[in-house]
């Protein structure tokens, strides 16, 4: 670890050193133009396979900017805490590690900051659907691993605007429960294979999920349910994202579809607990939660049924009678103190430096993300602003997301609107980090639900308004698709 530590120093030395002579200040070239850094005498420009690429940027590979975890790869790639933190932050970091990652325990115990856990639950630690701060993944065949959930509601919507809970199965389908209390349900996958093929006549198959839920504790489900997979996504980079000032999501959104590329953003706004006003949404699938910290404690209560000062009401509708009468481990079970410093520990965890950023493939698949219109949505670039904790401002970062709500069209739809998203409507999740999927997690299974298994796959799966990248990503050929995924898994 000591050698390829001190070989990424080695390599960012030369980085800074390539940017300072003020090499790969350009962008994404179109295919009729030489791409790369020319030298000054005009000699020829870099190609891969024969092909323009784009221009190197030396301020890609840190795609945390000063924040990037430098020093820690593999399978562990996503644990380390921002690079610049100070003394006292990084305190507060490794405590609410202990809490992300340690498991709560019934109450009453003797573990009194830790117990109260459900009545009704879905993981018994934040790391049991986020192992090593990383993906979740859907079940297998025999209804096995965590990391997936089933978000519920009815029609109509509760006093913010936000979806409303169904009154005897509540906002999530609790798979599990603690000792006396009856589970809600189990989720069991059926997998349909969908097949299709490139305009060069090579063949593809993607999966079609469907979901049912068997073993009802309280009798069946009402016809009108509404039903949201979600896997859990790694939870890097999070307190840059909630640094993007308001105004940046502002200038990227385009609902009404001005500028007439058939791309039309929108903000979800929501509903914000502590401001106790509605707020621009940047977290979850569909932008439901406005901050980390709400989304820490709206995890810690629909994941582990634990109470926070923001969420003091534990998941136990009316006719859950167990689940009601069984005993709370505080009131909240989880102080304000601890619940911060989970905050502090999910806005900080570092994203991964780039790696092969510079690669002549890498950079045509670069250029080809532009073509496609991937960019169209997967914004690359953001300038942070002030955040509360210092080392987060003012930060150039490289998430490739635009926080916005897309539709993605009738197949990706989970007929379940949330505030201001629609059923087709997802928020678009940063890709930052993601090349390391497999290695952190032993899995590439991606979309909102784990269907696609692959990078190419989850193009493929773009409809609505990105079913034109989807397109165009299919009518390329091998060399450039390979290039394209390639990017992807430099990110």
């Amino acid at each position: 670890m000591r050698e390829r530590s001190a070989l990424l120093l080695l390599v960012m030395g030369a980085l800074a050193a390539c940017a300072a002579e003020g090499g790969g200040a350009g962008k994404a070239v179109d295919d009729g133009a030489a791409g790369g850094s020319a030298d000054g005498d005009g000699t020829e420009t870099t190609l891969y396979e024969g092909r323009p690429v784009a221009d190197f940027e030396p301020s890609e590979v840190l795609s945390g900017g000063d924040t990037t975890n430098k020093l820690l790869l593999g399978s562990n790639a996503y644990m380390r805490p921002a690079s610049n933190l100070d003394e006292e932050t990084e305190q507060a970091f490794f405590t609410g590690n202990s809490f992300f990652n340690q498991s709560w325990v019934e109450a009453p115990s003797s573990t009194e900051a830790r117990d109260g856990l459900g009545p009704t639950f879905n993981a018994r630690s934040c790391s049991g659907c986020h192992f090593k701060d990383g993906r979740g993944e859907p079940f297998d065949a025999d209804g096995n691993g965590l990391g997936l959930l089933i978000r519920l509601s009815i029609p109509g919507e509760d006093e913010h605007g936000g979806p409303l809970a169904d009154p005897v199965y509540g906002g999530q389908l609790q798979d599990r429960a603690i000792t006396d209390v009856p589970a809600e349900g189990r989720v069991v996958i059926a997998y349909e294979e969908v097949p299709g093929s490139y305009d060069d006549g090579e063949s593809y198959s993607l999966r079609r999920p469907t979901y049912s839920i068997e073993e009802t504790a309280f009798g069946a489900m009402t016809s009108d349910l509404m039903r949201s997979p979600r896997v859990a996504p790694a939870v890097i980079g999070l307190g840059l994202l909630e640094a993007i000032e308001a105004s940046r999501l502002e200038q990227l959104a385009d609902p009404d579809d001005e500028d007439g590329d058939g791309i039309s953003g929108r903000i979800n706004r929501v509903w914000d607990v502590q401001l106790e006003a509605m707020a621009p949404g940047r977290f979850g699938w569909k932008g439901e939660q406005p901050t980390v910290l709400q989304q820490s404690a709206g995890a810690f209560l629909g994941d582990m049924g634990i109470t926070s000062s923001l969420f003091p009401s534990d998941n136990c509708p009316p006719s859950q009678t167990e689940c009601a009468e069984a005993m709370a481990g505080g009131n909240p079970e989880i102080d304000d103190a601890h619940l911060e410093k989970v905050g502090i520990y999910s806005a900080t965890l570092a994203v991964p430096v780039r790696r092969d950023a510079d690669d002549a493939e890498v950079l045509r698949g670069k250029l080809l993300f532009a073509k496609t219109g991937c960019d169209g949505c997967h914004t690359s670039s953001h300038t942070t602003g002030d955040s509360p904790i210092e080392a987060l401002s003012n930060q150039q970062i490289w998430p490739y997301t635009d926080l916005l709500l897309h539709d993605m069209g009738d197949e990706l739809s989970d007929g379940r609107p949330s505030y201001a998203a629609e059923g087709s409507e997802w928020r678009t999740p940063p890709l930052w980090g993601i090349g390391l999927m497999q290695d952190v997690n032993g899995h590439v299974l991606l979309m909102h639900d784990g269907r696609a298994r692959g990078y190419a796959e989850a193009i493929l799966w773009h409809g609505g308004e990105g079913e034109a990248a989807a397109d165009a990503f299919r009518a390329l050929d091998e060399v450039d698709r390979a290039a394209l995924v390639r990017f992807l898994e430099s990110l």
